[in-house]
């Protein structure tokens, strides 16, 4: 296939690229060896960042003097970044090359890692985590394209389930180290561990792949597009970080967020149509895969984090578990995940990705209606069984829909469809962690005033309780006191229990989509065929 593909039909005609490169060939032996963990590091090192901060907020608020509401804008300056950075992967992969690109925000990251543990104060530590979530946008697409360049095309899934074990492993690591880390040294630590391995990444990616760069154009720059992005994406994630705790559309604040948001997105939709060299090829979501498969694979992230997030918080607040138990209950997941992730990447050419695809949703949903059974008094093995089948559910996941994304997409269009549809991704995953955590409040306080109904003089149940309570020796306030510590872990239980139910529902209807899409023969090789075409 030529490299002069044109970025959409009925667009004005355009400056011819560079001439294509000869046709690189996968890599072989070591140097494929050393690129796929180059790139892997890349990757872990980025995902990892994005969550490890999280447990660390406390000792970075208290080191720095300030609240833990304004210690939350170190992951909120970071994800809004991030947000807006990863859509523009296409447009700056056309003007500067993957290689180039790629090796340049590894170091980025690595000096803003740096800037950040050296930060004396927010201010400054803000400003290091926005440029580290620039710079980390276009890592996670160009990797995934860059690892599907260098397999033959019958190995193409097995290329992409490499990436997925990173990108699974990476969201379960983060809590632990950060907490390790916070408990055990001083949180500059968790920016400092990515400059070695930002710098070993770095170093092997252009030795493995200077000779492989991509045909570069220069392009004017779509400033509108781009001014329209920051504003409707950067609103729309501050939306959803501030608005559990300002109390969402009761807020003025939130209320403007989301107009800012919505206006900025639909005036962004219809530059973009027609703008000759858009940022982001919105072009894409006219291919059926494209489309189907990035909603399959987005909504289903975003309940996967959704619970993701509700989960530990649970086992801390209301089970009584410690922040690192919490993460050894989670980490199963990644079991079943790693062990089966290489299985299915060898053996998905030969399957339909559709069906691949409906087993981790149907596996989905069955974690989530085992979880909406949970009671307060549940053990260690009934939270871990369902954790641990879902990692195998993880691993049937990211695979096969990554396949049908990007199956039948021209090589020079596979760095903005995976920027594209990864932005779509990880918005999703914001707006289920918001979701989630609102209404597992608002569905907790709506169970406790009902058990409360059942707490008065005239139940007998609930006044031998308290009599049982005070011949223990507890005074009447000690018993009544104890009985309202049980109520509101009930209604937080039966509350987290609605949360896991729906879940579980939305992912057998979201099988719907994974059947609208149609997959090549070997659908996990359609974009490395196409490659091999180019």
């Amino acid at each position: 296939m030529s490299s002069t593909v044109t970025a959409g039909a009925g667009r004005p005609p355009q400056a011819p690229p560079a001439p294509a490169p000869a046709h690189l060939q996968p890599l072989t032996g070591g140097k494929l060896l050393v690129g796929t963990i180059a790139l892997s590091l890349a990757t872990f090192m980025n995902v990892l960042d994005s969550s490890i901060a999280n447990v660390s907020i406390p000792a970075i608020s208290g080191d720095l003097g300030v609240s833990p509401n304004q210690g939350t804008w170190v992951i909120t300056s970071f994800a809004v970044a991030n947000a807006i950075s990863v859509p523009l992967t296409g447009w700056l992969t056309t003007r500067f090359g993957q290689v180039r690109l790629f090796i340049t925000s590894i170091l980025l990251f690595v000096l803003s890692s740096w800037l950040c543990g050296v930060a004396p104060n927010l201010e400054i530590l803000l400003a290091a985590r926005i440029l580290q979530g620039a710079v980390a946008g276009p890592m996670i697409p160009l990797s995934q394209s860059l690892l599907l360049s260098s397999y033959p095309p019958h190995k193409s899934t097995m290329a992409l389930a490499l990436w997925g074990m990173t990108t699974l492993v990476a969201p379960i690591m983060g809590p632990l180290l950060g907490g390790w880390i916070s408990d055990n040294m001083t949180w500059p630590w968790i920016f400092y561990i990515n400059i070695p391995v930002g710098i070993l990444a770095a170093y092997a990616t252009w030795v493995i792949y200077r000779d492989r760069e991509t045909p570069t154009r220069v392009l004017p720059i779509d400033r509108i597009g781009l001014a329209l992005l920051v504003i409707w994406v950067g609103s729309m994630q501050l939306m959803l970080d501030k608005g559990k705790e300002l109390d969402w559309f009761q807020s003025g604040e939130i209320v403007a967020l989301t107009v800012i948001a919505v206006v900025g997105f639909l005036f962004f939709l219809v530059w973009e149509r027609h703008e000759p060299h858009p940022v982001v090829d919105i072009s894409l979501f006219k291919g059926r895969n494209f489309s189907a498969g990035v909603v399959a694979i987005s909504v289903a992230y975003g309940l996967f984090f959704g619970n993701l997030v509700i989960l530990p918080l649970w086992l801390q607040t209301i089970v009584g578990y410690t922040a690192t138990d919490a993460g050894i209950v989670m980490a199963p997941v990644g079991i079943f995940a790693i062990l089966l992730s290489p299985v299915i990447g060898r053996n998905l050419p030969k399957m339909d990705a559709r069906w691949v695809a409906t087993a981790a949703f149907i596996t989905f949903g069955v974690v989530s209606l085992m979880r909406s059974r949970f009671t307060v008094e549940v053990d260690t093995t009934t939270l871990m069984i369902p954790t641990l089948i879902q990692g195998a559910a993880m691993a049937m996941f990211f695979i096969p829909l990554t396949s049908i994304i990007l199956s039948g997409q021209p090589p020079d269009k596979i760095p903005a469809a995976s920027g594209l549809s990864n932005f779509v991704r990880i918005t999703f995953g914001a707006i289920g962690a918001s979701i989630s955590t609102t209404i597992w409040e608002n569905r907790s306080a709506l169970h406790h005033a009902r058990l409360v109904e059942q707490v008065n003089p005239y139940n007998p149940v609930y006044t031998g309780h308290v009599e049982q309570l005070m011949q223990q020796g507890m005074s009447h306030a000690q018993a009544v006191g104890v009985i309202e510590r049980t109520i509101s872990q009930q209604a937080s239980m039966l509350g987290a229990n609605d949360i896991f139910w729906i879940s579980g529902v939305l992912f057998f209807v979201l099988i719907v989509f994974v059947w609208m899409t149609r997959p090549k023969k070997q659908s996990g090789g359609a974009s490395a065929d196409a490659m091999a075409a180019h």
